[in-house]
């Protein structure tokens, strides 16, 4: 595989797409998952199966995104791959899910995890978590329209910080060790109504973990910016190989500090962790490093999302307003500043009606794994439909490796619908609003594609639509 080096026209580095993707994967997620993994499984060696084979899943995801990246980069990520696999319609529906729910959702919801937080350091009032997330929101949006490197080495700082403050927890950890204290020897049995031993409970363990690995495929959309195709391979088998190793580890620093039982009755493992360690001040500093990771990964889902809206504008007319570049600074403009507004809009409806930032973050689920196995699917229809198109670098293993990522994205959907499911009927449940959004976007390629045919530049000429000439 090539290196980060040479020349090209792209405007990053190997480090730029490493620090965007560990940030957009390293978020909140690891300071409340654990605990809730730790509740659902038998014993401590099922705790480190489960992450390490969730690391092992998103590696052969890795790998999937590898060849389509490579193949076929375009700053539209995923919406590129299904508009030449499944058609213009598939695409423009996900693009839309995406934009309007996935990301800007998600944006939304990151900026009250670092609003709550912040908060702790610093109160502004009552609404102070709210302020707090629309500052961040718009601070970084201003910091991105400033161009591609800009948005990318404030990430990489960032994510040192972020990173710094898990590593802070692993040598909690290791001072216990050091000090001759820690849970980790007692044999303490779960607590009650805590994990079962069969497979539902592992299952339940599993969505946790992959739900924190989420983010790695991100990298899809900066792969035109790269300096060589074949360097989104090294982004991302070594950014989620990275990520694993440090799961496994904190994972282990909360263990040793807690036993399994204090993890799965905690409800801020991380605090509790560096409290067993060096005292109950230490809270203040986890408030400030679950804002840092929040704010980390803020910025890493803007740069990449806005790439969605443009790669739409692009490809339809009626949409063009969307597509608008920057080529002096890399960025796409009016997808930057269409994001930003909507995640604003998303924070002040969250402020309003209380309660929806938990429904959001639980019931957005059944759309995204279910376009993460339309986008696997994608890889065998291209293998299948394009065989004689480029590919600097193929999955290993092919068939198999692919249709194991299949088969665990399928689970991960049926475990969420599963999850709706189960919840009563007649309360609310945002898991229709996402249906509502999937509906609202088949209504809108209803409008758009009228006159449009013949016209965008479709899945027939990605690398012109992206500005780049195929190497």
């Amino acid at each position: 595989m090539s290196g980060p080096g040479g020349a090209g026209p792209g405007r990053l580095r190997l480090g730029h797409a490493i620090a965007i993707v560990v940030g957009v994967a390293i978020g909140a997620g690891i300071f409340k998952a654990p605990s809730l993994v730790a509740a659902n499984v038998p014993s401590a060696g099922w705790l480190f199966a489960v992450w390490l084979a969730g690391g092992l899943v998103s590696i052969v995801g890795a790998l999937c995104y590898a060849e389509l990246s490579s193949a076929y980069p375009s700053r539209g990520g995923e919406y590129h791959f299904l508009s030449r696999a499944f058609g213009r319609g598939v695409a423009l529906v996900y693009a839309w899910a995406r934009f309007s729910v996935i990301t800007t959702g998600s944006v939304a919801l990151l900026g009250f995890v670092f609003g709550d937080y912040l908060s702790q350091l610093l109160p502004l009032g009552p609404h102070g978590a709210a302020v707090y997330a629309a500052l961040a929101v718009a601070a970084l949006t201003a910091v991105n329209l400033r161009g591609i490197r800009d948005g990318a080495t404030a990430q990489a700082w960032l994510t040192v910080v972020e990173v710094g403050g898990l590593a802070m927890i692993v040598l909690a950890a290791a001072w216990l060790w050091w000090s001759g204290a820690g849970a980790a020897g007692a044999a303490a049995p779960v607590p009650s109504g805590g994990a079962p031993a069969g497979p539902g409970g592992i299952g339940l363990a599993m969505v946790f973990v992959l739900l924190t690995f989420g983010g790695w495929n991100d990298a899809a959309y900066i792969s035109a910016d790269l300096r060589h195709r074949r360097t989104i391979v090294w982004a991302l088998l070594l950014s989620v190989g990275f990520i694993t190793a440090l799961y496994l580890l904190v994972n282990g620093a909360y263990w040793y500090a807690l036993g399994l039982e204090g993890m799965a009755r905690s409800d801020a493992v991380a605090t509790d962790t560096l409290a067993a360690a060096f005292g109950p001040g230490a809270g203040r500093l986890v408030a400030a490093m679950v804002a840092v990771a929040a704010l980390t990964s803020i910025n890493a889902t803007l740069i990449v999302g806005a790439r969605t809206a443009g790669a739409l504008g692009r490809d339809w007319p009626r949409l063009h307003a969307l597509a608008a570049w920057d080529e002096a600074r890399g960025v796409p403009r009016n997808g930057f500043l269409a994001q930003g507004a909507l995640a604003l809009a998303l924070i002040g409806v969250g402020t309003a009606f209380q309660g929806g930032f938990r429904a959001m973050v639980e019931y957005t689920a059944p759309v995204f794994w279910l376009f993460f196995l339309l986008t696997g699917l994608s890889l065998f229809r291209l293998r299948r439909t394009e065989p004689a198109h480029p590919r600097p670098f193929r999955v290993p293993l092919y068939p198999a490796l692919p249709a194991l990522f299949c088969l665990s994205c399928a689970y991960m959907l049926w475990s969420s619908l599963s999850y709706v499911r189960s919840q009563q009927f007649g309360s609310f449940n945002a898991a229709w609003v996402g249906m509502a959004v999937l509906a609202s976007g088949a209504l809108l390629y209803g409008l758009v594609r009228d006159g449009d045919a013949g016209t965008a530049a479709g899945p027939d000429a990605p690398e012109a639509a992206d500005g780049r000439a195929p190497r």
